[in-house]
């Protein structure tokens, strides 16, 4: 059946992504070493450091949206959720993406990629004058956007075969 091919190729890539960007919290925490060490005991502290750590914690944290979302490690409030049945479970999870999730990644979208634009185009930089860091930092936002609608999307057909014919989508 299409659809569930569809959620299998948009769990894949939002899967593959995961992995792929997992890796940038050694960079993250080399960063943060590296600091701590030329700081505390070599005091030759760097202005660089704080915000090219920012930018990889960043990309880091924001761009696993999308494989946390797959995997349901987003923060849930479940104490009335669990206890209802599951096909009322699938049509809160339906109400919820329709009402809340797609409207919210809809505008964040949007309105990330006029930051981002409008960081590039201004060639934005950080309080102490690096170039790049701003309009990366901005970049990730619509990407994040955009990876959030992926899962999101695939998300919202598992909940309607759900609904429809008992079938998760897997």
């Amino acid at each position: 059946m299409f659809a569930q091919k569809l959620t299998r190729i948009l769990d894949a890539i939002s899967d593959w992504i995961g992995k792929s960007f997992a890796w940038l919290i050694w960079i993250v925490m080399g960063l943060c070493v590296y600091e701590v060490i030329t700081r505390r005991f070599l005091n030759a502290p760097n202005i660089w450091s704080y915000d090219v750590t920012s930018l990889f914690y960043a990309i880091h944290f924001m761009v696993l949206g999308g494989y946390t979302l797959l995997h349901q490690g987003h923060v849930a409030v479940d104490i009335v959720y669990i206890r209802f049945s599951p096909r009322v479970q699938a049509i809160l999870k339906l109400l919820g993406y329709l009402l809340f999730f797609f409207p919210f990644i809809i505008i964040l979208l949007y309105v990330g990629m006029k930051s981002a634009a409008s960081s590039w185009e201004y060639k934005e930089r950080t309080s102490v004058g690096i170039p790049l860091v701003m309009p990366l930092m901005k970049t990730i936002t619509p990407v994040t956007a955009f990876l959030l609608l992926v899962q999101g999307v695939s998300e919202l057909i598992k909940g309607l075969l759900y609904f429809t014919k008992g079938d998760n989508g897997q």
